[in-house]
C-alpha cells in the first residue's frame, strides 16, 4: 500500500493531515516535480492524474482525497473525523463540501488561471491542453469571500466548523486557507475574527505541522 503524493499541493495534504490525526503511517511516493506532476504519473492515470491517489496491495487505485479518507475512517474509526451518528456525519459532510467548493475550488480557480506554471493546464488530471480563463479568477475570489463569511458566522457559534469536535471539514478548510495565504498571499480577512481564531487553533495541532 502507498499513496502517490505531491508535497506542494493542498489536496494531498488533506490526507496526510487526516492520517496524522489518526496516528497512521502510510508510505508516500512523491510524484510532483516542482509545479508539475511527473510525466509517467500523468500518462498512467490520465485523465484522472490527480493527487493524492492511494494504491492498495491488490493494485486497486483510489483517487480523491475524501474517498481515501473514507477508506481509512472505516478501517480505523477512532478518532472519528467524519462524524459519529447519522446527524453528525451529515453535518460534517455538508461543511467539508462547503469548504471544498468555497475554499479549495477558489484556490484552484485563482492559481490555475493566473500562475504561469499552469499555462494550458486550466484543469487538473489531464494532459489535454486547457487554456487559462481570466474570468475564473473573479469567480474564485467570490467563492472564497462567501465561504469565509459563512464559516466565520458558524465559528461564532461552535469551536469547529461542524460543531465542537474536530473533523475532516476543518482539515479541508485549513489546508485550502493555508495554501491561499502561502501561495497567493491571500490571508483570512481581518473582519473574520472567528475564522482567524479557528485557523490559529488548528495551526497548533501536531497534524498541521507534520503534514506541511
Amino acid at each position: 500500500m502507498k499513496i502517490y503524493d505531491w508535497r506542494l499541493a493542498p489536496n494531498p495534504r488533506r490526507v496526510r493531515m487526516f492520517l496524522a490525526e489518526k496516528g497512521l503511517d502510510v508510505p508516500l511516493e512523491e510524484v510532483g516535480d516542482g509545479m508539475r506532476l511527473k510525466p509517467e504519473f500523468v500518462v498512467r492515470f490520465d485523465p484522472y492524474a490527480t493527487t493524492p491517489t492511494l494504491e492498495l496491495d491488490d493494485g486497486t487505485c483510489i483517487g480523491e482525497a475524501m474517498a481515501i479518507c473514507r477508506y481509512f475512517e472505516d478501517l480505523h474509526p477512532e478518532p472519528r473525523l467524519m462524524g459519529r451518528d447519522a446527524k453528525d456525519k451529515a453535518v460534517v459532510e455538508m461543511w467539508e463540501r462547503r469548504a471544498y467548493e468555497g475554499a479549495m475550488f477558489a484556490l484552484s480557480e485563482i492559481i490555475r488561471n493566473t500562475h504561469p506554471a499552469f499555462a494550458a493546464r486550466g484543469l487538473p488530471g489531464t494532459a489535454e491542453p486547457i487554456e487559462q480563463v481570466a474570468s475564473m479568477v473573479e469567480r474564485g475570489q467570490g467563492r472564497l469571500r462567501r465561504f469565509s463569511a459563512s464559516a466565520d458566522r458558524m465559528l461564532g457559534e461552535s469551536r469547529f466548523l461542524a460543531g465542537d469536535a474536530f473533523s475532516v471539514a476543518d482539515i479541508t478548510a485549513f489546508c485550502a486557507l493555508d495554501s491561499l495565504a502561502r501561495m497567493l498571499d491571500t490571508p483570512i480577512a481581518p473582519e473574520h475574527a472567528n475564522l482567524r481564531r479557528w485557523f490559529g487553533d488548528v495551526a497548533t495541532r501536531p497534524s498541521a505541522s507534520t503534514s506541511a
